[in-house]
């Protein structure tokens, strides 16, 4: 009983990220039903600003704060700049921009910080927990809190500012909410502002958990964010987490119990094609309420 709760825990550590990596391309598809893969560069830049703010101040809490505000600041000038002028054109035109986006960071972090793995060993003020069979570190610890604070922030804002109200409007009709004089050029600002500083702290909760940054580091959540959004039903937030949890759950029980029978990166789509043939729709199809 007790190996199946740490494995639980592992999953749950595991689905958080990929609920903080997947969420802002979900709240980009849920208004301009386009599909953003720089979310993972995002997720890349995050961990490096992470690692370098950490080695100048020495506080974890300090570093994550400056992180996820430049990656937040980088996300609002690519929307301004780079998919403003282009969502008038067809969906394709958006995806394209986005992959090229997504490889022009890559190269440039490795150009700025090198090649090879950086190690990111980071003290955390507080202490594990452990019995004689369950063992949760403080690394665990602070992914899963500071995890759930992002997205409890995040379902505040969708469901109790206006700005939230003017999300869901947007997400449900983009050209009705505009006629009513809904500031969609704001959503779509505070879309790229959050989903960027969430997937920057994706990318240094898993920078923390495998003590490794790399440029190429966002090359397997840029696909799996993917699996992760169309399960949770396109462009759903709620959907988002519990797709996010669902596929780190079963990642982690299957590794444990069964066995790398296949790699680990691709049991995300073994769940979503089981899923999709038994509810087509996603988990959850409808946006939040």
């Amino acid at each position: 009983m007790d190996m199946i709760l740490q494995q639980v825990i592992n999953g749950i550590v595991i689905g958080s990220v990929y609920a903080l990596t997947a969420m802002g391309a979900a709240l980009v598809y849920g208004i301009l039903r386009i599909l953003d893969l720089a979310n993972a560069a995002a997720y890349a830049m995050g961990a490096y600003a992470g690692l370098f703010l950490y080695a100048a101040t020495g506080n974890v809490m300090l570093a994550f704060a400056g992180a996820l505000l430049l990656t937040a600041l980088f996300g609002l000038v690519i929307q301004k700049y780079l998919y403003v002028p282009v969502l008038d054109r067809p969906p394709i035109v958006p995806l394209i921009a986005s992959i090229g986006l997504f490889i022009f960071v890559q190269d440039l972090l490795r150009l700025i910080a090198g090649p090879h793995i950086r190690e990111f060993q980071v003290r955390i003020p507080f202490g594990e927990i452990k019995t004689e069979s369950l063992t949760v570190n403080s690394t665990w610890i602070f992914i899963i809190a500071l995890a759930a604070v992002l997205l409890l922030f995040l379902w505040y804002i969708l469901t109790r500012t206006r700005i939230g109200l003017a999300w869901r409007a947007t997400a449900q009709d983009l050209e009705t909410a505009k006629a009513m004089g809904v500031n969609v050029n704001r959503v779509v600002a505070l879309n790229y502002l959050l989903g960027y500083s969430f997937a920057a702290a994706a990318g240094i909760m898993v920078s923390m958990l495998y003590n490794s940054v790399y440029p190429t580091m966002g090359d397997v959540p840029a696909y799996k964010m993917l699996a992760i959004i169309v399960l949770g039903g396109l462009g759903n937030p709620v959907g988002t987490v519990a797709a996010a949890l669902l596929i780190g759950l079963v990642e982690t029980l299957v590794a444990g119990y069964v066995g790398f029978f296949l790699p680990r990166d691709a049991i995300a789509f073994v769940v979503l094609i089981i899923v999709l043939l038994l509810k087509p729709e996603g988990l959850m199809s409808k946006t939040v309420k």
